[in-house]
């Protein structure tokens, strides 16, 4: 996937069209970016402690599950910087691409 170092984009800070510096960032897991969340614990926590936990203690190894795997691509994850007030702001939702390149 070939992107242009320059894009042409609606900035949300100037309300208006200006041209934006393209540049990739590390694309981060939603554990990642918030290990303490609220959610988060939990995900990671089931299944361990005493007592009988219902659907969660008696799971197969997680290696039978149908979809597991690691994914063939990563997201993109693009920051878009305005010329004019030099704000960046990032991308709404990444596509899946197994490379990316700045021209």
């Amino acid at each position: 996937m070939k992107v242009p170092k320059l894009m042409k984009r609606l900035c949300p800070h100037c309300k208006k069209h200006t041209e934006h510096k393209v540049t990739q960032a590390k694309r981060r897991t939603p554990n990642s970016a918030r290990p303490l969340g609220k959610n988060a614990k939990s995900r990671t926590n089931f299944g361990k402690g005493m007592g009988n936990l219902g659907k969660y203690g008696s799971k197969p190894a997680i290696g039978s599950f149908k979809m597991t795997g690691k994914k063939v691509s990563k997201k993109t994850d693009f920051r878009y910087e305005c010329k004019i007030c030099k704000k960046s702001h990032a991308q709404k939702k990444g596509v899946r691409a197994k490379k990316v390149e700045l021209k």
